[in-house]
Parts: structure tokens; sequence; C-alpha cells
């Protein structure tokens, strides 16, 4: 997808960040995306055995530079990925990427624009990794839910995701996270932050995760071609701020990814997207350095 170079080189630019905070990406391994995914499943997506009806369901045609693009999602961070931006994040406090966010993802199967659940992956990863218990909560502000995240970790204590999302929005089947909050069409900029205010401030006190994974999509922008909210960039500049701030202030390290986002104007598109990264660093000027 062209969003994904762009928004680097709108963040270097307009100087949000250097050359030498770039990281150099590398792929996911099949081992490491079978800790969420079915291997059936991958075997057919990285071959290229995936049929018609799954590439409808997902709403990409198929092509080995697919494969690549979403294996490097998975991985590295800034140059688009996930789990060493985690990896970076709890060494450092915060780090972004220029990707990520395939929340609709199941592990036998792809959905929504979705094709390998790098929330999933990442956090499964970071559990697995540890020596000592680690607790991690997935902050899913895409204006559609985490429904894939929402049914991976289930049934895992040490994973909270909370989905805060456009209640007749896709997907039209709803999974159950540790805490959905469905909001009208058409809510703005004053109502989503206070929405969000009642709930993180909560959350961050009693679950007390060791890391946030943040997916700051922009698809709650009112231009968005997908969305049915009406933030405007400002508010979604809010937003980011509120969800940085609150977590790095208590010592919680933080990764973000940018989520969905849809328009035609590329451009346009990739400027938006931008703004997760604009807010971290006023964060990380004021908190981290």
């Amino acid at each position: 997808m062209g969003k994904f170079p762009r928004v680097l080189q709108c963040l270097l630019k307009d100087q949000v960040i250097t050359e030498t905070q770039v990281w150099v990406p590398l792929l996911a391994s099949e081992e490491m995306l079978g800790s969420v995914h079915a291997q059936e499943y991958l075997s057919n997506f990285i071959s290229g055995k995936t049929d018609e009806k799954e590439q409808k369901r997902t709403g990409f045609t198929w092509s080995s530079g697919l494969v690549q693009r979403c294996r490097y999602e998975t991985v590295s961070p800034v140059a688009g990925g996930t789990v060493l931006a985690a990896q970076v994040a709890l060494q450092r406090g915060l780090a972004c990427s220029t990707a990520g966010g395939t929340h609709h993802a199941f592990p036998s199967y792809g959905s929504g624009f979705c094709l390998l659940n790098d929330l999933a992956v990442t956090a499964k990863h970071l559990l697995t990794e540890s020596r000592t218990k680690r607790r991690i909560l997935i902050v899913d502000l895409d204006v559609h839910q985490g429904d894939g995240t929402a049914f991976i970790f289930k049934d895992e204590p040490d994973v909270f995701t909370f989905s805060m999302h456009c209640g007749k929005n896709f997907p039209l089947r709803k999974q159950c996270s540790d805490l959905d909050i469905s909001l009208d069409d058409g809510l703005e900029d004053k109502e989503y932050l206070s929405t969000l205010q009642a709930h993180l401030p909560w959350l961050l006190d009693t679950f007390r995760p060791d890391l946030v994974l943040y997916d700051a999509g922009v698809d709650p922008h009112w231009e968005d071609e997908l969305g049915r909210l009406r933030l405007t960039d400002q508010g979604l500049f809010e937003r980011d701020l509120y969800v940085l701030k609150s977590v790095v202030k208590k010592g919680i390290p933080v990764a973000t990814v940018i989520g969905g986002g849809y328009s035609r104007d590329i451009d346009r598109l990739a400027l938006r997207h931008s703004i997760v990264h604009r807010a971290a660093a006023e964060v990380w000027k004021e908190y981290v350095t």
C-alpha cells in the first residue's frame, strides 16, 4: 500500500524524525507468525494458494510483494512494523511504527484488509520471550472493532483488549473484547475525547500493564471513506496526545501503530497518519528525554 512509505517521507520532510531514528526492517519468521496463525493458513498465504473467496474477504489480490510487505509490517519499526517497535518501547519508553494495526486478521483467515495480525503476534511474542510475567494492554481506537485481536486473546488473562469503535460499522458480527465501547454515528471531537477519558485512566490503574500497544487508526476522521464518525485533524491529535501522555506519565512503555485510514488522496491520508508521530514527538520531548 502506497501510504506506508509516504508516511515515513512526510515525517522526514517535516523533520518530525531524522534518518537516525529509522530502523532497518526484518522479515517476520514463520515460527513467530505461527504463534498466532494456523500453519495451513500461513502456508497457503505465503505460497500463494489462497483462493478467490479468501482474497475477496481480505480485500487484497495475492502477490509475493503483498506477502513480503505483511511480514515486514509485523517486525520492523518506523519503516513498518510492530514487534521491534514494542521491543524498542520497552527499552526507551516510546516507539512508533509507520504501519501496523491489522486487527481484523484471525488465526485461520484474513479479513477487512488485514492478513497477519501484527498486534497479536507482537503480544504473543513478548509474553513468551519474557522471563518474568508481563501484562499487555491493547488500546484500539480504530473506527472498526479489533475483532481478530479480541478473538485471539479471549482466554488470555495477561492481555487486555480495549476497543472503542463505531457500533454500526464493520465488522457486522462483533467479537467480545475485554472492554468494548460502541460509539454512535457522527460523534465529534469533544464527545469522543470525553468518552475516552472516562475509561482509559481506569484501565491503566486496574490492569496495570507493563506495555501498551496503541492502534491510532485515523478512520474516525470526518473525511474518511469508511468511517462514520466526525473527528477533525485536531481531534485526532488531541486523542493521540491524551493516550500517550496518560501512559507515559505512569512510566508505562507504549508502542504505536497507524491502524486504518481510507482515502483516494494518498498524500493527504499519509499526512493524517503522521498525526500520532507528531503527538509522540511532543510527548518524547516533555516526558521521555
